[in-house]
């Protein structure tokens, strides 16, 4: 490998922890869970529990395939090394589309976060800065990127706690009852019409909201290849998945909802349900310190967003599924050409959010949830062709196992497809479903363009050592039937 342009471990044990922790708390959870209420009512807990548990099937086979061969780029290499080059390319490419959908979505709810505060202020300005700001960040070492989310992600986990605390507390003593619009107390669970109070159906489709809370999760591996000691800090921040996913979503959407009836909370659009809450029950400085942090929500997801497309097209470009400039990396290990590639894709969301501010998030977190669904559908696949190539002595070697194996990984790869089909059943998502589908054929188009300009030795791209043997000798009979040097 070209030591050149290698990613540097500047990664630590704590930075590893605080991503992990952090990919689970962003717009997804701060905005996003006002749909999902909306959809399912109450019994969005349980689609939590449930989307959250594929999730953690999702990071454990990921993280058998990270420790196991820990490679720049990741997923999209195992899916190429045990699946196909053809669905190498497809993982990455569509995880890349993923960030960049995620990072519209985000910069869009960063700049409705600031209206909060600002409403005079356009919102594409707010969508303006904080890009320029993310993209500057990010093209210094990745120990900035490191320290940069750590502290956002405190800040998050703190707020989370404090919510859960602080709500329990005023609905067990009842501070602050007399001014607020509602009854504070936990049987707003049940006697708004029942825990599936919008029935058996609205719970299934919550589903296609619910999977884009957890999205970008799948950071975690592509931080093994610039982490220090990952045999360690990568295992130990995929098994507290289950126990974020209880606290940062199910305990704390129970005190919101115990604080503010969820059928009053769903007719209030458009805004994050953890500021509205506080702002209509009276609570006026806690909404603005809980705007404060789902600002530093939003921010640290852009970061996020930013950090994985360039990781992964790095990591495409070594394979060779990518232009070759974009495996540059700079002194500091940061592959600056692959960031700067971001850019021209979240200046366009900055001029969607100056003409559809209002629809923009929700139609882009709609076609983000297959792009996520789908790559995580193919982590799933390539752990399960991984460990069916494996002889007996292999598999009792891996370090960082898959648990259930192999009733697990079917279940989620079951639901995985049970969602991708939900997209198209649901009236408001099919667009997004065939949006996606229109992607994946494109996909196929180019790698078959690339595979052809390959045999005729028009374009050169990077290759593995078995597939560029493999072109060598495709070229050589090219060369010899049609009688060029």
């Amino acid at each position: 490998m070209d030591k050149m342009n290698t990613l540097k471990k500047g990664l630590t044990k704590r930075h590893i922890m605080f991503i992990a922790l952090g990919s689970a708390i962003g717009t997804g959870l701060f905005m996003g869970s006002g749909s999902a209420i909306r959809l399912a009512g109450p019994a969005v807990l349980i689609a939590y529990c449930i989307a959250g548990l594929a999730a953690f099937m999702v990071m454990r086979a990921l993280g058998e395939m990270a420790l196991h061969n820990p490679l720049p780029g990741s997923f999209g290499r195992y899916a190429g090394s045990y699946i196909s080059p053809l669905a190498g390319f497809m993982t990455g490419w569509s995880y890349v589309f993923e960030m960049a959908l995620v990072c519209v979505a985000d910069i869009t709810a960063f700049s409705a976060y600031m209206g909060f505060w600002y409403p005079e202020v356009a919102p594409w300005i707010w969508a303006l800065g904080i890009t320029l700001i993310i993209i500057a960040i990010n093209l210094f070492a990745v120990k900035a990127y490191g320290e940069l989310e750590f502290w956002l992600s405190l800040i998050k986990v703190a707020a989370i706690i404090g919510l859960i605390v602080a709500g329990a507390a005023l609905i067990i003593f009842g501070f602050g009852s007399a001014q607020a619009q509602f009854p504070m107390t936990f049987s707003n669970l049940w006697t708004h019409g029942g825990w599936f109070a919008t029935g058996g159906w609205g719970f299934v489709a919550a589903f296609s909201v619910v999977v884009f809370a957890f999205g970008g999760i799948e950071i975690i591996g592509l931080t093994a290849a610039e982490a220090q000691n990952a045999e360690k800090a990568i295992p130990k921040a995929i098994n507290t998945i289950p126990f974020r996913i209880l606290l940062f979503y199910v305990l704390a959407l129970a005190v919101l909802m115990s604080m503010y009836p969820w059928d009053e909370l769903i007719k209030i659009k458009d805004e994050s349900p953890f500021v509205i809450i506080f702002e209509h029950q009276g609570f006026h400085y806690a909404a603005h310190i809980f705007n404060f942090v789902v600002i530093t929500a939003a921010v640290s997801a852009v970061n996020s967003d930013i950090y994985g497309a360039g990781r992964m097209m790095h990591g495409l470009a070594q394979e060779g599924q990518a232009f070759k400039p974009l495996v540059h990396v700079s002194k500091t290990g940061v592959p600056t050409v692959a960031v700067l590639v971001i850019l021209p894709v979240l200046l366009l969301g900055v001029v969607l959010n100056f003409y559809w501010h209002d629809q923009l998030f929700f139609l882009v977190a709609a076609m983000a949830t297959f792009a996520t669904v789908f790559v995580w559908l193919m982590i799933l696949l390539s752990q399960f062709c991984m460990r069916l190539k494996m002889s007996p002595e292999e598999r009792k070697s891996l370090k960082y196992p898959i648990p259930f194996w192999p009733a697990g990984p079917i279940l989620a790869i079951v639901f995985m497809v049970f969602v991708i089909g939900l997209l198209g059943v649901i009236e408001e998502t099919r667009p997004a479903l065939y949006v996606g589908a229109i992607w994946v054929v494109w996909l196929a188009v180019c790698y078959g363009a690339i595979k052809y300009l390959d045999k005729g030795g028009r374009l050169v791209l990077k290759k593995t050592a078995v597939e560029k043997t493999k072109l060598l000798e495709e070229q050589d009979n090219w060369t010899l039937k049609n009688g060029e040097v």
